[in-house]
């Protein structure tokens, strides 16, 4: 990739998107759909040769595309919004991936002929709707605050991760390896310590740093923080084979969590676009249409699969776990399509079997397209299908309905913690929160030592596995302090539990008891994680062994209040992000006013204006013209507010507000042309 390339390619398709944009919106017509049919014409599959130097480039920038949109779509959806739709996004996002991998892979056995492990490549290609294209969309709608969006977009990332699972089964199955549950269970725990230490770790950091930072009011000090903060959290997430959509997403999450978050939406827009609209043209560079002419059938009956199959699926898992009538239809809907996930799965079928002759990506990217074009138009028509089914249904359907939710939510309500099982369930948490956080920082300074700094340093190569072993087990001991105060609380719910009868004596005992019995077993395991990471990470010399036993006891001993008071204001930080939306809501609202256009003018007072000595009183602006005076620039100041006796000068530009009319009789008056 040289720079000349890279700048024509950029430059061919900024121009492209730029006239897309103009005409599809003219029409009124979704420019996603416009970007994708742009790429297909530049496309080396229609011409022959593309028309851009090197499509290798653009496919990286379209990786940029996906950043961005998915870090909108993080902002869009708070901690607080994940929360009220797990009960129904996560039980459809399951039930739908699940459903569509068998029936991708019974088409694929049943009417393509083809064997078990292309088969089930297939199934999983199409099982997950794309959240990307979702965002976008919706967004052009201007449907992006709708009820049923928050189940859309909860629902499609779920998906997201779930596939992530399916992956990994199939994977395991076209390598050789089976379907191990090893693997499976290796491959969704590290999904699943990587997103919730991500979680952890950012909600606590980067909503503060973010805050901290926008107090000095400067855009561009708020802008580079937080695309810092993405681009290091989608690196790692890309380190780790994780989707780069995930690190995106859940830096836009901790963007959602802080105060600023409007002000950040307002900047990170003009990004979005750009690099979202070169995104969906690399998806039209990759449709090669005489194959896909070649393979219209299993095109067309893959597709009818994947809308209709979606559509069954999540509207009728989404009324099982207790949305509307009206939002299960919308949600289901507008997830009956597939997107970019499908293309990496195909791809990586490719790679992994070496079948480069099978027909599946370009049947994948047909479908896809095919999905993709009829998916605003399956939105648009969920609204008055939705509207007819809700209200036009059978009244014993309806009355069903409603009587299963109330049950479904009476349910709910029992399964809510309550008092002492509240404290339990609220302590064991954060246990496993802290056990998952160890074991990031454990991993993580693991895979920094195993990094050859001798090119940095030297010297720091030499000593780097001391200097990551000593921060990691600082970092344990600082967790150590909030670990034994979570265990007490433990103990002495389990002992609430255990002995709440009998005597004040025995209940007494019996609870001291339970809690020193909670705190033995907790700390043993704690220091069994200590054990672990310094078996792998410790230096061999016995020397280096006896400072760093010392240091640590030193640090344990002076340090102990101090980590106390540093993990309360990181519990008091993490429940500020999560909380959010709570104290945005309760802050008094900014009244903003808005000037209709045309209405505020300018007036320079020159030598000759009558006006020159006078003051407002002495004029009675506002009683002879309508119009007001709102502020004077006078020289390099600007004057607002100004008072009955305010006396105006030669070359003031006075600052009127009024209609049409009242400026005329204003410029009259001041004699001002």
């Amino acid at each position: 990739m040289t720079e000349s390339a890279f700048i024509q390619d950029l430059a061919m398709l900024m121009a492209v998107a730029g006239l897309v944009s103009v005409l599809f919106s003219k029409f009124k017509w979704p420019k996603v759909i416009g970007y994708i049919l742009a790429g297909v014409v530049l496309s080396r599959h229609t011409w022959g040769s593309s028309l851009l130097v090197d499509e290798g480039s653009i496919q990286t920038i379209g990786q940029l595309g996906i950043i961005f949109l998915m870090f909108i779509l993080g902002l869009e959806f708070s901690t607080s919004s994940m929360k009220k739709i797990k009960d129904v996004a996560l039980p459809a996002a399951l039930f739908d991936t699940i459903v569509m991998t068998w029936l991708g892979y019974t088409v694929g056995t049943r009417f393509l002929g083809w064997e078990a492990v292309p088969s089930l490549f297939l199934g999983a290609a199409i099982c997950d709707s794309s959240t990307t294209l979702l965002a976008k969309i919706l967004d052009e709608m201007k449907w992006s605050k709708r009820p049923f969006v928050k189940y859309v977009i909860g629902t499609s990332v779920c998906e997201d991760i779930v596939t992530v699972g399916i992956i990994a089964l199939i994977t395991g199955v076209a390598t050789g390896r089976g379907m191990s549950v090893g693997e499976v269970g290796l491959s969704m725990g590290g999904l699943a310590v990587f997103m919730l230490a991500t979680l952890t770790f950012g909600l606590v950091l980067v909503p503060r740093l973010l805050n901290s930072v926008a107090k000095h009011h400067d855009d561009e000090e708020l802008i580079l923080t937080l695309l810092g903060c993405c681009f290091f959290v989608t690196f790692l997430a890309f380190k780790l084979d994780y989707s780069l959509a995930m690190g995106a997403f859940l830096v836009g999450i901790f963007g959602a969590s802080c105060d600023v978050r409007e002000r950040i939406k307002r900047l990170v827009e003009p990004f979005r676009s750009m690099f979202a609209a070169v995104f969906f043209v690399t998806i039209g560079l990759l449709v090669d249409y005489r194959a896909c002419l070649d393979n219209y059938l299993p095109i067309l009956v893959l597709s009818f699969v994947v809308m209709v199959g979606k559509l069954v699926n999540i509207t009728i898992a989404s009324l099982a776990s207790g949305s509307e009538i009206k939002n299960a239809v919308q949600t289901g809907f507008s997830l009956a399509q597939i997107g970019e996930f499908a293309y990496m799965v195909a791809l990586l079928y490719v790679t992994i079997t070496g079948d480069s002759s099978s027909p599946m990506y370009q049947i994948v990217v047909g479908v896809s397209l095919l999905t993709t074009v009829m998916n605003p138009v399956m939105i648009r028509i969920s609204e008055p299908i939705s509207d007819f089914l809700e209200t036009k249904s059978p009244e014993k359907f309806r009355s069903f309905i409603s009587t299963y939710h109330s049950a479904l939510e009476r349910l709910h309500e029992l399964r809510r913690p309550k008092g002492i099982r509240k404290v339990v369930r609220r302590s064991i948490v954060e246990l496993v929160l802290i056990f998952i956080m160890n074991l990031s920082v454990a991993v993580a300074s693991t895979m920094l030592v195993a990094i050859d700094f001798s090119k940095f340093s030297k010297l720091f190569e030499k000593w780097d596995s001391i200097l990551f072993c000593f921060a990691a087990n600082v970092f344990f001991l600082a967790l150590l302090a909030p670990t034994v105060k979570i265990a007490r609380l433990l103990g002495k719910a389990f002992g609430d539990v255990l002995f709440g009868s009998g005597s004040e004596a025995w209940r007494l005992a019996a609870k001291q008891i339970s809690i020193h019995a909670v705190i033995v077993i907790t700390v043993v395991l704690y220091f069994l994680q200590i054990f672990m990471l310094n078996v792998n990470l410790a230096p061999q010399s016995p020397i280096a062994k006896a400072i760093m036993s010392t240091l640590m006891l030193v640090i344990l001993a002076f340090g102990w209040r101090l980590f106390v008071k540093a993990t309360h204001r990181a519990t008091l930080r993490l429940n500020e992000a999560l909380s959010t939306d709570e104290r945005l809501a309760a802050k008094p609202k900014e009244l903003n006013f808005s000037v209709p256009e045309g209405t505020i003018h300018k007036l320079t007072l020159g030598d000759t204006s009558p006006a020159v000595g006078g003051t407002v009183v002495t004029l009675n602006i506002r009683a002879k013209t309508g119009a007001s005076i709102v502020a004077v620039h006078r020289e390099d100041k600007i004057i607002r507010n100004i008072g009955p006796e305010f006396e105006f000068r030669i070359g003031d530009i006075l600052v009127a507000i009024g209609q049409g009319h009242q400026i005329a009789a204003l410029k009259d008056l001041l004699g001002v042309i």
